[in-house]
């Protein structure tokens, strides 16, 4: 299916856009499982200040992307830092460039809110097209939860403000409900977000 990006919008969402953020979650991972941990997020107050997005074609709800607030564990500075987690487009609209059209406004909006790191659990091959930069754990950023070498690329950062990776160094802590083991064991880091 062809379709003309003139005719996608995406903005924030807001409450009453519950039901099509589940709906596109759940289409897009093909499970629920993501998008009962999207409802635990946008209920989670420690994920604050977060951003969450919705891409429609022709007013269908069709992408949804969302960034939660990280931390450094243990530190008592803590810089303006995201996570992104989960993205998902419907399978019908994927690999038609949705997923990249949300994580450039994800990051644009973010960096106009202050955020200065935004950290990724994600394939390899799809989001280093966006800025990221794989290793994040050489780079001085461990995840929450150990991710074996060959998976290691597969966590990564991007600097979105100035002072960038300048805000410093430390172990990464999600908010509470993305900082939960189940949630970065082997299996997930293999897994390619459905986005592209």
């Amino acid at each position: 299916m062809k379709i003309n990006r003139e005719f996608i919008q995406i903005r924030e969402t807001i409450a009453d856009d519950f039901n099509s953020i589940m709906d596109v979650e759940k289409q897009g991972f093909g499970y629920d499982k993501e998008a009962y941990l999207v409802a635990d997020l946008l209920n989670d107050r420690t994920g604050e200040p977060r951003l969450s997005l919705l891409a429609f074609y022709k007013d269908e709800p069709v992408g949804h992307i969302l960034f939660t607030r990280a931390y450094f564990d243990g530190h008592d500075d803590q810089p303006m830092m995201h996570i992104l987690a989960p993205l998902a487009v419907k399978p019908e609209y994927q690999r038609k460039g949705i997923g990249g059209m949300l994580i450039r406004e994800g990051i644009r909006l973010l960096r106009e809110k202050g955020s200065n790191l935004v950290f990724v659990l994600g394939h390899k091959e799809y989001y280093p097209k966006y800025g990221f930069s794989p290793q994040a754990e050489r780079l001085g950023y461990p995840a929450p939860y150990p991710i074996p070498e060959e998976y290691a690329d597969y966590w990564m950062v991007q600097a979105i403000s100035e002072k960038g990776l300048a805000v410093g160094k430390g172990k990464i802590r999600c908010c509470d409900e993305l900082n939960k083991p189940q949630h970065w064991r082997d299996d997930d880091a293999d897994k390619e977000s459905a986005s592209n």
